[in-house]
């Protein structure tokens, strides 16, 4: 596995864009290459729906989604999630690489308190989101 792992310069911007405006609710970040840098797929704000279908089917991705929520309580609530996506489809080296770029970011991110692997669209269903953080 390669612990060399950096974020690009776009990937703290979008960070910071996401925390200091809330214009987006979501960054997506994939790898350059295997030994690049973590570089922004997507920075949007997406619909649970739109999040789902930004995942790709056979390559692993790592995203920054703030949920919202309302609690048990009725308050309305948001809670930024750090999610591993790994589909049973990416291959060794792509797993490897990505599960290594989530422990730099589990560090990294102190807003993101839960922290999620997923590898099925079926995991990151927004009732099985809010159970977990509500």
């Amino acid at each position: 596995m390669n612990s060399r792992v950096s974020l690009s310069q776009g990937a703290i911007e979008a960070f910071r864009h996401m925390k200091e405006t809330r214009e987006i609710n979501t960054v997506v970040l994939r790898r350059a290459d295997l030994a690049g840098a973590l570089v922004v797929e997507v920075e949007a704000n997406l619909t649970h729906e739109e999040l789902l279908q930004a995942l790709p089917v056979a390559e692993p991705r790592l995203l920054v989604h703030e949920l919202s929520f309302a609690s048990r309580e009725g308050a309305r609530r948001h809670e930024q999630l750090l999610i591993l996506w790994q589909p049973t489809a990416a291959d060794g080296g792509q797993r490897d690489s990505y599960a290594a770029a989530y422990a730099l970011l589990t560090g990294r991110l102190a807003d993101a308190r839960v922290h999620l692997t997923a590898e099925r669209p079926e995991q990151l269903e927004y009732r099985k989101l809010v159970a977990q953080v509500g």
